[in-house]
């Protein structure tokens, strides 16, 4: 009988006529029925939450395959280190990287590969850039038993992936570019492996902007013989400095930072055309960074790059106009009474430099047309050889350029915006 006959009896004690016992039995059932529902809801949702908060431990805790043999062989790689004494520089993965692009990139150089044993004599730094270090050594040729002079760039450990990726692709850009007598030759590389050799040749006595200041000396020589620059030789090197922009505008590029510390010159007046960064990132990018723009100093650029406009073969035509300056003054820096930071103001005002007093009528006119504010009414490089080589021919090859004062590097390079250490090292090599 249980509960129901307990109920019955609860029945039996009540009249039809009795609500109270109705109504006590109505509430009973309303009370208990919902409360059955939300604690078996409440419960369900417990069970619901510790079964997936149970899952999500367990994932955690299970290591994937993956994770194992990364962890597996970073400790292989900490135990072998360890084991002979060397401190481990590069994560095994970009390890792995580095030389699988070197394993890639290095058959595709495989004409430029000097053999490292043929590298040797370092005879000292010359330069620490972002993308090297730069040192004069000794190089030995198969057939010469005479080493001859180099300039090599290195690429240090330790390093990464993407330094190496940069470094193989300036490689890379100067076999692009193939020969040209005024630019800089790549002599060879070394990239089977770390560190990276960048062999590039060596241009004696040094820096166009060093031998002009040399040059006013009473006397310079130069092998032991007398030396002095006229106006004719300006033109000379001008000329070259034109066909290496020719070359450039024919590969559509550009240098981008024309000046003349930016040029290498040797005893017989041959210039070569240096420093092809901006070139490369013309080549690889399309255009310029705008980090590197603020690097260049201000006092050589055209107004449109001051504007940061987009910069072309006719900018570089402007910075030659102000090459030519230097060269006329032996090396004065330009805008001597413009601040650097207000050469864009001055430039706006319809100003250009003054004629110097050793500049000629005709060269200042060649000057005059480098400066141009539009630089759609500037002569591309092509057509200002044509005026070089017409004023080359009444040119004065006897009057030699004088300038009495000598140089001061710390005060050129705050009247010209130049860090003095990015021209000063090249300054103590050729005297």
């Amino acid at each position: 009988m249980g509960e129901k006959g307990r109920l019955s009896r609860v029945l039996l004690e009540c009249s039809l006529s009795d609500k109270l016992c109705v109504v006590q039995e109505q509430q009973y059932e309303v009370i208990i029925v919902p409360a059955l529902l939300v604690g078996g809801f409440l419960i369900l949702l417990a069970i619901i939450l510790w079964l997936f908060i149970r899952g999500q431990r367990s994932q955690r805790q299970r290591p994937g395959p993956r994770s194992t043999a990364s962890a597996a062989a970073s400790s292989d790689l900490r135990q072998e280190g360890a084991g002979q004494g060397e401190k481990v520089l590069l994560p095994l993965k970009e390890t792995s990287s580095v030389e699988s692009f070197l394993q890639a990139a290095t058959p595709q150089l495989a004409k430029l590969q000097v053999p490292r044993e043929q590298l040797s004599d370092v005879l000292g730094k010359i330069h620490s850039g972002s993308c090297g270090t730069l040192y004069h050594a000794m190089m030995t040729t198969r057939g010469d038993p005479k080493p001859k002079s180099v300039v090599l760039k290195v690429l240090e450990e330790p390093t990464g992936l993407q330094e190496v990726q940069d470094f193989i692709g300036r490689i890379q850009f100067y076999q692009y570019l193939g020969k040209q007598k005024n630019l800089v030759q790549l002599e060879g590389c070394c990239t089977e492996r770390l560190p990276l050799y960048m062999v590039l040749e060596d241009v004696v006595p040094g820096d166009l902007l060093s031998f002009l200041w040399t040059c006013r000396r009473d006397v310079m020589t130069m092998d032991g013989l007398l030396y002095d620059l006229t106006e004719k030789q300006i033109y000379h090197i001008g000329k070259q400095v034109l066909l290496a922009l020719e070359f450039l505008q024919n590969k559509n590029l550009f240098h981008g930072d024309v000046a003349a510390r930016n040029i290498l010159i040797q005893n017989d007046l041959t210039v070569k055309l240096c420093r092809l960064g901006l070139a490369y990132e013309v080549h690889t990018q399309g255009a310029i960074s705008s980090a590197r723009i603020r690097t260049i100093p201000l006092k050589w650029l055209a107004p449109e790059r001051l504007l940061l406009r987009p910069a072309s073969i006719r900018g570089d035509v402007w910075s030659f106009g102000i090459l030519l300056y230097e060269m006329v003054t032996l090396g004065a820096p330009p805008y001597p009474e413009v601040p650097p930071t207000s050469i864009l103001q001055y430039l706006q005002r319809g100003k250009i430099m003054k004629r110097p007093s050793s500049c000629t009528h005709a060269m200042y006119n060649i000057m005059k047309s480098c400066w141009h504010w539009s630089e759609n009414s500037r002569p591309l490089p092509g057509e200002l050889l044509l005026r070089l080589e017409a004023a080359s021919r009444s040119a004065n090859d006897k009057a030699v350029l004088q300038v009495p004062e000598l140089v001061v590097p710390e005060l050129y390079a705050d009247v010209a915006g130049i860090r003095a250490e990015s021209f000063y090292y090249s300054y103590t090599t050729i005297l």
